[in-house]
């Protein structure tokens, strides 16, 4: 992909077919463009890709520095007029007036900007910066890319002639041979398909990002055993009976024992279970018989 000054992208196919007269506009917003200011586009949004060229066009001749002023109040205020001026010109508003300020600002500053055009901001050093990796990146992808579909290529040239040959020197049945290459290459695709891509862990400039964590965990055991099944707990009192939830509170045995708090009851703690429990322990044992030994 190309992009101009207007921020609009076009392919490479497309820029010459533009430029076949000798003179080209812009097929979406019908600006006037030259050829020699295609370039290529480095970013997804072609929006950025606008801004980023409007930006290092604008501070080759906005290049002051902090030092430059009186107080950091002017430097905030002349730092406020450069992003207004590229905000207007990114986004089409007021362009004729805002490029007449540039032109007068140049006529008005041209030993200031001559002086420091020399030396270069920390901020266009660092967008510099990014851009040439960026390109880097690019050229690599575009390498890679290259590199897979020669590879894939030959293979399927390999493949033919391998199918050829059996073709001409085999005994087995034509058909059966030209069935098994399809099921062959069928496989192939579907493993392909399957493969799950590798999880991206940096940009494309390289800068890493998300939980950079060495840590790895056990795999969850998994047990084979049978289902648990729950079973009620039973044991022999040797007395009578207590009575049920419903019965303790129906029949008014928990009448004069302390009802549980609000936190008792969040924690699972209710005054039946208090009182069953204290019946419980008085009934066991009431029908317990001493056993007495025979001897024959």
């Amino acid at each position: 992909m190309m992009v101009n000054v207007c921020g609009h992208g076009l392919c490479e196919s497309c820029v010459d077919l533009l430029f076949l007269k000798g003179s080209g506009a812009c097929p979406e917003c019908k600006i006037p463009l030259r050829r020699n200011n295609f370039r290529v586009q480095l970013f997804e949004d072609a929006s950025v890709e606008k801004e980023v060229d409007i930006r290092k066009r604008v501070l080759r001749d906005f290049n002051k520095k902090e030092e430059d002023f009186n107080s950091l109040a002017d430097y905030n205020n002349y730092l406020e007029e450069v992003e207004t001026i590229i905000y207007n010109l990114t986004n089409n508003i007021d362009v004729v007036n805002t490029n007449k300020k540039i032109e007068q600002y140049k006529r008005d500053n041209k030993e200031q900007i001559l002086k420091s055009k020399g030396k270069l901001g920390r901020d266009e050093y660092e967008l510099e910066e990014l851009l040439e990796l960026e390109k880097q990146m690019e050229e690599a992808r575009k390498l890679e890319i290259q590199i897979e579909e020669v590879e894939s290529k030959k293979k399927k040239i390999r493949e033919k002639e391998a199918l050829i040959d059996e073709l001409m020197f085999s005994n087995a049945d034509a058909k059966n041979i030209i069935d098994t290459f399809a099921q062959q290459v069928q496989q192939e695709k579907e493993e392909k398909s399957k493969q799950v891509p590798a999880k991206a862990t940096q940009f494309s400039t390289g800068i890493q990002f998300g939980r950079q964590t060495q840590a790895s965990f056990l795999p969850v055991p998994v047990d084979e055993g049978p289902l648990y099944r729950y079973q009620s707990i039973t044991f022999t009192t040797d007395g009578p009976r207590p009575p049920s939830d419903y019965e303790l509170t129906n029949k008014g045995f928990i009448n004069h024992v302390r009802a549980e708090t609000e936190q008792e009851r969040a924690g699972g703690f209710k005054s039946v279970i208090a009182c069953k429990r204290a019946l419980q322990d008085a009934l066991v044992g009431l029908f317990h018989t001493k056993k007495v030994a025979t001897t024959y």
